[in-house]
């Protein structure tokens, strides 16, 4: 196994440490490791395995990549283990032998996959997705009738946080198969909510090939077919349909779409609690944040709105860190386009610190960086950093 550098890794666990208000022997403990260790790590005397980071970092709550002294690793250990998860899903319905769990631990390590995605938390994801859904997949198999409907409702968030690593990290043929099963299993819960959540992630293969009708269209027949804003879930089920159309017309220069769909998420998501439902957080916090991207995505007369929403308002610190790394990248754009660079530069350091994962492979981030170190060249040592760090050319 690899070790993380000395120096770098000891000085992080020992901050974390010190933010959860740990000591080290606590630490330890909860990691599962010998105090010797833990202090020759800290002091920088000795380096650590993969699996006493990940060990370390599952003890402090928090993604192995922040204790990383070079970050880099962490995006070459999510490359290195994406054909891991290619190789799982192309035996899903031949899958090797194996154990499977009772349905209520099965729920317990899909819930946890789901915390790790919208926390941005790619490194844990990619480390255990391919064995759990080769888990599930089995489980499918074997389901006696009355626990089908569960486990391929559980194996259909499972696939969704495997794409979420598939779709950040550019391996886009593997996304729009990842999603294709996740359909196929949610056809197999008969799920309405569970079929407006497909159809939500679906967009992504949209996205990816700048199909922007066709994603609309598909969206909109979604929210035809979607289940009526009966109850808590249901509301926010259809309210993230409009919220997700909304910025997928913007992208296609739709105005009168992207204000329509807009509007009818703000007014779903007044009638919900802020919390995430069926995997996607959407609540009034989530629909204030894709005001300010669909402001964003229809274009330079649109940014000043994505200013104003942030001279008022910020995301608060409950919201999934995906989510409001994804605020601030979005601000940053508007930013940089509205001639402040200073702004834009700290908006995306802010992006950097709430998930570094999910900041460092975004593409808008490597592009706006690459424009800022044109720009600014006197701020070199900090700006060529950051350029470096997110490989901006």
């Amino acid at each position: 196994m690899p070790s993380a550098p000395h120096g770098g890794l000891g000085r992080r666990v020992a901050y974390y440490r010190s933010v959860a208000r740990l000591t080290q022997q606590q630490l330890a403990d909860a990691a599962t490791i010998h105090i010797g260790t833990l202090q020759k790590i800290e002091r920088g005397a000795r380096g650590a395995s993969d699996s006493i980071v990940e060990s370390i970092a599952a003890a402090l709550g928090i993604d192995p990549s922040l204790l990383l002294a070079d970050r880099a690793q962490a995006s070459s250990r999510i490359h290195a283990a994406i054909p891991a998860l290619s190789a799982a899903i192309a035996a899903y319905d031949v899958p090797d032998d194996g154990p499977v769990r009772p349905v209520p631990q099965l729920r317990d390590a899909v819930t946890e996959a789901v915390t790790w995605r919208v926390g941005a938390q790619y490194v844990q994801i990619v480390r255990r997705m391919p064995d759990l859904l080769s888990e599930l997949f089995r489980a499918l198999q074997i389901a006696p009738t009355e626990q089908h409907a569960e486990i391929a409702r559980l194996t259909a968030s499972a696939l969704r946080s495997a794409d979420a690593v598939a779709y950040k990290f550019g391996a886009y043929d593997l996304s729009a198969r990842l999603i294709d099963l996740m359909r196929w299993a949610a056809q197999q819960a008969n799920d309405p909510i569970l079929s407006a959540a497909c159809a939500y992630v679906r967009t992504e293969t949209f996205f990816a090939a700048d199909a922007h009708s066709q994603g609309l269209r598909a969206l909109v027949a979604a929210i035809d077919q979607a289940a009526p804003p009966a109850d808590v879930t249901t509301t926010a089920a259809l309210g993230a349909l409009h919220m997700r159309a909304a910025v997928i017309a913007g992208r296609g220069g739709d105005v009168d779409a992207a204000e329509l769909h807009l509007a009818e998420a703000r007014r779903l998501g007044d009638h919900v609690p802020e919390a995430v439902y069926a995997g996607t957080a959407f609540g009034p916090h989530s629909v204030r944040i894709h005001e300010v991207s669909v402001a964003v995505s229809l274009g330079s007369e649109h940014v000043n709105r994505a200013l104003e929403v942030a001279r008022e308002w910020a995301p608060p610190g409950a919201l999934p860190a995906e989510r409001r790394s994804g605020f601030y990248i979005e601000l940053a754009r508007a930013q940089l386009w509205s001639g402040l660079p200073d702004d834009a530069f700290e908006s995306l350091k802010v992006a950097r610190k709430i998930a570094p994962q999910h900041t460092r492979d975004h593409r808008w981030v490597r592009e706006d960086a690459a424009t800022l170190r044109r720009l600014k060249r006197a701020d070199a040592e900090t700006l060529t950093s950051f350029a470096e760090w997110c490989h901006a050319t």
